[in-house]
């Protein structure tokens, strides 16, 4: 029999030579998941000795994570702004920068929040039902063009509590919403990337994540100028909306934000001090 601390150094060490990222933690994470134990518990149970069902449960879920399949696919689970969320290969994992997101409008808006918002390409659900958590008042619209990736946002939703705030539909960008629908703040993270930088991206993104939420034509911005462009008949007088770009691509869409008629354009850094996120004045 193997104790805690021997099997997070076994794993670790494991998960080293195959180059996952963080090794010491991931195992740490597989383990405690497997125990149903946080992070502070498992240190304190350390000398604990694991069962032979115990480590039948956590083998398959190394073997995985070796094969460079997220963590958080794994454990079927990620935390975003302060809400726990399911996640699988339905959607891509909510991301920090995205988080930072959430951080900018809750600031922007802060004493004049948004009654109606929109969240194009939903994904999970997060930005979502982040803004619907930091809005209780704002009715919120949440669209996506996978059914699948849908199906993943009201199942969070459900778990959040925030069911009855939030309403879904399948849209592709703004084509299939209710006709005449405005609204006061859009808001999206739509694929960014090309297929080139998406092949030359660590395994878990590259083999794992729906690539159709990944990537998008001409040079990355073809979704970010299909929302740009269709923005303004859906936003009410005095409407926003608010981006998350690519690094490269910040400087060309601020002028193409201003070329479709948005005349107050704000550019703001994302955790590493970058311009990412883009918020834009109807």
């Amino acid at each position: 029999m193997h104790s805690v601390l021997e099997i997070i150094k076994k794993t670790t060490d494991f998960f080293a030579a195959k180059g996952v990222e963080g090794a010491r933690l991931n195992a740490e994470l597989l383990v405690g998941h497997v125990l149903g134990l946080g992070r502070m518990q498992l240190y304190l149970q350390f000398e604990r000795l694991l069962s032979e069902g115990e480590l039948d449960r956590l083998r398959p879920l190394v073997r995985r994570r070796a094969l460079r399949e997220p963590l958080q696919y794994i454990i079927g689970e990620t935390e975003f702004a302060g809400l726990k969320l399911k996640v699988d290969r339905r959607a891509l994992i909510p991301r920090p920068e995205t988080e930072r997101l959430v951080e900018i409008l809750s600031e922007r808006f802060a004493d004049t929040p948004p009654p109606r918002v929109l969240d194009l390409g939903t994904g999970t659900g997060a930005l979502a039902l982040a803004l619907a958590k930091t809005w209780p008042a704002a009715t919120v619209t949440a669209s996506d063009a996978s059914e699948a990736a849908l199906a993943l946002a009201s199942e969070n939703a459900a778990a959040c509590g925030l069911a009855e705030r939030v309403t879904f539909v399948v849209s592709d960008w703004y084509r299939d919403l209710p006709a005449g629908s405005e609204f006061d703040l859009i808001v999206a993270n739509p694929p960014y990337l090309t297929a080139a930088e998406v092949a030359e991206a660590a395994p878990e993104v590259r083999d794992y994540e729906p690539m159709q939420a990944l990537t998008s034509a001409d040079a990355g911005m073809a979704d970010l100028r299909a929302i740009i462009n269709g923005a303004r008949p859906r936003l009410r007088r005095g409407g926003w909306i608010a981006l998350e770009t690519g690094i490269a691509q910040h400087a060309s869409l601020v002028s193409e934000l201003r070329a479709a008629g948005f005349e107050q354009v704000e550019s703001r850094a994302d955790l590493t001090g970058r311009d990412r996120f883009l918020l834009a004045l109807g």
